[in-house]
């Protein structure tokens, strides 16, 4: 009896289901703070204290990450958001307490977290699926997108998966929506993710997918996709809070009496959770403390470097990322990062940051636009708008669907592990 395994390899958070032939699906768990949780963030900490000279020390990978990092009060490296980078053939390796990991190599650690998840689920022949996004994240074209692919098979490969089949990751949501659908329906899914929202039209359901995989195939009436999603939301917050209380927008001034505004590379920086942790490398931070010394509000700028000098990106993203899930639920939230020394401290309410990610929100309008015009589907024509992800709670993110095609339209549920689901079962 074959097992097929559904992967569900994201730029923030990750998960793995096992679906056997009579339709059952079961998810993998993963330790957490000594219990256990249905999906992993997608991290890794190098531990110093793990470093042996000589010796290439693997990381600590997902919430054991983090978990050790927390332990150890942030000393240590800490490196996440390894899928948005795939596209990018500038970035490929980074180096780490001495030793030079491709990307690769990264992201097949992260894969052996969810590989050992589902280990103990497989006795017999195995299919494995992984998700892929319908654009990646920096793919300018479709050269691009199938670089990334490559590379992202090879981190299987490296992970001790011989062969992988990669689904689209909105079909692997179609699939678990779909799955026990009494009727058949036409759906757009919205998959929104750390770094892409994905959209597919798909007809489901007892005899849409009844054929087998060509009617399947045939049944996918279109994809259209984005490269942004929760983490261009988290960059809005940190755009306009925390780069204003680090000194942006302030000055330096040179030794000759010159002075110029702090460069913006360094704020660039600021907003992305795991191009932070790069400026910690020597030659950064050595440049970092000389603008330190030319800063015009030293403690400001210095509240960044303590950042960048003690890895605390996550710490301060996962603030971040805490203020944009009350905004969720509330009209405001109270953002809160301490530090030693650094304090910030804001109230944002809903309706400023609604206001900042508002060019994300058209994009992604446009998208499902696109996917509209190029099928020829009006929205009135759709029966159930299914939307998962972490992004998908975002009430503007809601709204702009809402409004489209009706709130009496508009589904969702098991956010972090829908994909993962429907990966699996559609192996079957």
């Amino acid at each position: 009896m074959t097992t097929c395994i559904g992967l569900d390899f994201g730029t923030t958070n990750s998960a793995a289901a096992i679906a056997t032939v009579d339709r059952s699906v079961t998810l993998a768990s993963f330790p957490m703070l000594g219990g256990a949780r249905s999906a992993t963030r997608s991290v890794l900490f190098f531990d110093p204290e793990d470093v042996r000279p000589g010796q290439r020390t693997p990381p600590l990978a997902g919430n054991e990450a983090i978990q050790r990092s927390i332990d150890v009060e942030g000393e240590g490296r800490f490196i996440q958001s390894t899928k948005s980078w795939l596209a990018s053939r500038r970035f490929e390796a980074t180096e780490v307490f001495g030793q030079r990991w491709r990307l690769e190599e990264l992201i097949a650690e992260m894969i052996g977290v969810l590989r050992d998840a589902v280990e103990p689920h497989c006795a017999g022949p195995v299919r494995i699926v992984s998700g892929r996004p319908v654009q990646f994240a920096r793919a300018d074209d479709q050269a691009d997108d199938a670089f990334a692919e490559a590379r992202l098979r090879e981190a299987f490969r490296l992970a001790g998966f011989a062969e992988v089949t990669f689904e689209l990751e909105p079909i692997g949501a179609a699939w678990h929506y779909a799955h026990g659908l009494e009727r058949d329906e036409l759906v757009l899914i919205g998959d929104f993710g750390g770094g892409t929202s994905d959209f597919t039209l798909v007809r489901v359901g007892p005899s849409a997918w009844a054929g087998g995989g060509a009617t399947r195939r045939e049944a996918v009436l279109g994809t259209e996709g984005v490269g942004l999603a929760g983490d261009a939301f988290d960059a809005a917050i940190i755009r306009h809070v925390i780069a204003p209380a680090f000194g942006k927008g302030s000055s330096q001034k040179t030794p000759f009496g010159r002075t110029f505004p702090l460069p913006g590379w360094v704020f660039v920086h600021l907003e992305r959770w795991h191009q932070l942790s790069m400026l910690g490398v020597p030659s950064s931070l050595r440049r970092l403390k000389g603008i330190l010394r030319e800063a015009e509000h030293p403690e400001l700028f210095g509240a960044l470097v303590h950042v960048v000098e003690n890895d605390l990106g996550f710490e301060l993203h996962r603030s971040v990322q805490a203020a944009k899930a009350e905004l969720s639920r509330e009209d405001r939230a109270r953002l809160v990062f301490v530090d030693e020394e650094v304090c910030v401290e804001a109230v944002i309410e809903r309706s400023e940051f609604e206001q900042w990610i508002a060019p994300e929100l058209s994009e992604m309008q446009q998208a499902v636009h696109r996917l509209l015009d190029h099928t020829g589907v009006a929205a009135e024509q759709i029966d159930r708008v299914f939307l998962t992800g972490g992004s998908s709670f975002v009430p503007a993110v809601r709204r702009l669907f809402a409004d489209q095609f009706g709130a009496h339209k508009l589904a969702s549920g098991d956010e972090l592990t829908s994909v993962a689901r429907g990966l699996a079962l559609s192996g079957l």
